[in-house]
């Protein structure tokens, strides 16, 4: 769609078309690396604000919500004994470790927004990026949302609730609530967004503080499938290590802030939760842990006592940062790919005054609470579940050996489960992406365009705000 059909809130004659990964990004670096003004002079929509900080707090905070309080259970389930789960919580650090670094790599030679999808797009062309575009935006990012916010609604009700349970439209409704004030944040500012992530950490050091002699365990050895389903659960835990990717093109120096704050952020996460797991085993039995249905309330119960409210309440708080930090990342994805054709053209404008993606932010808001309606965390969790440059610089580079097992690991994480258990819920994620692939060919390949569309971007031009990527508004 060309700027000449949207509502313009600048002279018509000085407009410019959004950048994409081939012309823009890859091609025009500041002394930052990454992308810089355009040739004419005229700035990107999104400035750079996120500092070594800000990366760091992103990162941390996300990781650190919901997984860490659920987890544990299922995990230790899974592989049958304590020393195996500390083995594998200890494993799935490394293993997001081993990725970030491959990511960091990616993020300082790719400095495009969007992590996966920018990589896809160089690397194999646009169908692979739409494909992963169509169920990241549809699916994966806003199921997780969803899936966080609706934890942090069933802990903040359980801080305020004595012996009756609330009722599901109780927490449906909390949980409505945290993704519109989340959503609000980010809209409002970069900066505040960052800042929020950073809480999550804090929270997490300060209530696990009571050891006592670590309870005795049987060794039981787990079978391989058992192992990739522990894998699973720990891994839910430790997701978010590839967010910063996702909005690469707003880190300050990204060439030097991505890889360290992957080098300091991830090694702090996991020997937090190894803490926290060796916390649980200090006061409960491994038998007691698996009865219990929310591991860090029991906790609190067995060690806080009168204030054992403080408990959900904490993991409350961290559960919204991470919230917070999760549509952060997914607002750039959803940003890249609209600018790049393979989503509606409204979705990547900006807010004229504070230069934030709202569109993209109060698209993934509007899946979220439609997910947060329709199911519970159960069902979603169920649903949820390159080629040679050498030209392009290399900022930082890790050694082949660390993708190469990367790709193992994921390779066996994706078969194992599978063929340990298939589920029905195999089939409905095969056929959602055959329909993503279906609708490609007209609306994306050949440019299709429904009649309203021109119409609503206009409207939403207006009730928003908000401008095409790479155009200022009037002064």
């Amino acid at each position: 769609m060309s700027l000449t059909k949207r509502i313009s809130f600048r002279d018509d004659s000085s407009s410019t078309a959004p950048q994409t990964l081939d012309s823009g990004c890859l091609a025009v670096e500041d002394e930052c690396g990454g992308c810089g003004e355009s040739s004419d002079g005229e700035k990107p929509g999104l400035k750079r604000r996120v500092d070594l900080f800000s990366g760091i707090a992103l990162i941390v905070g996300t990781m650190i919500g919901s997984g860490i309080f659920v987890s544990p259970t299922g995990l230790l389930e899974r592989t049958g004994s304590v020393p195996y789960s500390l083995c594998v919580w200890g494993l799935c650090g490394v293993v997001s470790m081993l990725g970030a670094l491959a990511y960091a790599e990616l993020g300082t030679m790719i400095t495009s927004s969007g992590a996966e999808y920018a990589y896809f797009m160089l690397a194999f062309g646009p169908f692979p990026a739409y494909m992963f575009s169509w169920v990241s935006t549809m699916i994966i990012k806003p199921s997780q949302l969803a899936i966080i916010c609706l934890s942090f609604g069933e802990y903040v009700v359980e801080a305020f609730t004595d012996e009756c349970p609330p009722s599901n439209t109780t927490l449906k409704l909390v949980g409505v609530v945290t993704v519109a004030v989340v959503t609000l944040v980010n809209c409002l500012s970069v900066r505040l967004a960052t800042a929020g992530c950073g809480r999550s950490f804090q929270q997490m050091v300060l209530q696990h503080l009571d050891f006592y002699p670590l309870q005795k365990n049987m060794l039981k050895v787990p079978s391989i499938g058992a192992l990739a389903t522990a894998f699973y659960s720990g891994l839910w835990a430790y997701d978010g290590w590839n967010n910063l990717n996702y909005v690469t093109e707003e880190i300050i120096n990204p060439k030097r802030n991505l890889p360290l704050s992957i080098i300091i952020a991830i090694p702090m996460v996991t020997v937090c939760y190894l803490l926290v797991n060796i916390s649980y085993l200090s006061v409960m039995s491994p038998s007691e842990m698996l009865i219990s249905d929310a591991v860090a309330i029991t906790f609190g119960n067995r060690i806080l006592g009168a204030f054992a409210f403080l408990m959900p309440l904490s993991v409350a708080v961290s559960t919204f940062g991470s919230a917070n930090g999760t549509i952060f990342a997914a607002g750039r994805l959803c940003y890249v790919a609209s600018r790049e054709g393979h989503l509606v053209d409204v979705l990547s404008f900006v807010h004229k005054d504070v230069l934030t993606p709202a569109p993209a932010l109060l698209f993934h808001a509007l899946v979220a609470i439609v997910m947060i309606v329709s199911g519970d965390i159960e069902s979603l969790i169920d649903f949820f579940p390159l080629p040679n440059r050498p030209n392009l610089p290399r900022p930082y580079k890790v050694p082949l050996a660390i993708p190469i097992i990367v790709l193992i690991m994921s390779i066996y994480l994706v078969l194992a489960p599978i063929v340990n258990d298939p589920r029905v819920e195999y089939i409905y994620s095969a056929l959602f992406m055959a329909f993503g692939g279906f609708i490609y060919l007209p609306f994306v390949r050949y440019k299709l365009k429904l009649p309203f569309i021109d119409k609503l971007t206009q409207w939403s031009q207006l009730l928003f705000k908000i401008i095409p990527p790479g155009t200022m508004p009037d002064c």
